[in-house]
């Protein structure tokens, strides 16, 4: 849990420090642009972005009553961010599984890539597909059948 916020709180602390020696120094405006210079990107690199994580074996359970694709991703990663926010308010349709909280979603990811833990890593009637282009996820929702 803590190492999916590592990065985001290091920026978020960076950008105030970095912001309290602009004020200090008499620069308000200056201090104000560059600390949202640096939460922006906290804020995108953090798991906020994403839908509650669920468990690898619940998501893989709804999955086949519901038939929605399972995402498997972690916190930081910039595929992972560019296919959640490319999905839009469509990402809450998906079953997200975060490997870095789940070890059997982790181990799902190992087997699906041999071995290694690339994500996104998308799995859609039992077939994994790993960093696909958003345009296809969208395709694979039930409403777009």
């Amino acid at each position: 849990m803590t190492r999916a916020w590592t990065f985001p709180l290091l920026l978020a602390l960076s950008g105030a420090v970095v912001a309290a020696m602009l004020i200090l120094a008499g620069s308000p405006v200056a201090a104000t642009a560059l600390l949202l210079a640096f939460l922006l990107p906290a804020a995108v690199s953090s798991p906020l972005i994403f839908p509650r994580p669920v468990p690898a074996r619940e998501a893989q359970r709804r999955s086949a009553a519901d038939g929605r694709p399972v995402v498997y991703w972690r916190p930081g990663c910039r595929y992972c961010i560019r296919l959640r926010i490319r999905l839009g308010r469509a990402s809450r349709q998906l079953h997200w599984v975060d490997i870095w909280r789940d070890p059997d979603g982790a181990a799902a990811v190992r087997a699906a890539n041999d071995g290694d833990e690339t994500v996104p890593t998308v799995v859609v009637c039992g077939r994994a597909h790993t960093n696909p282009d958003p345009r296809w996820v969208r395709t694979q929702l039930p409403a777009a059948r």
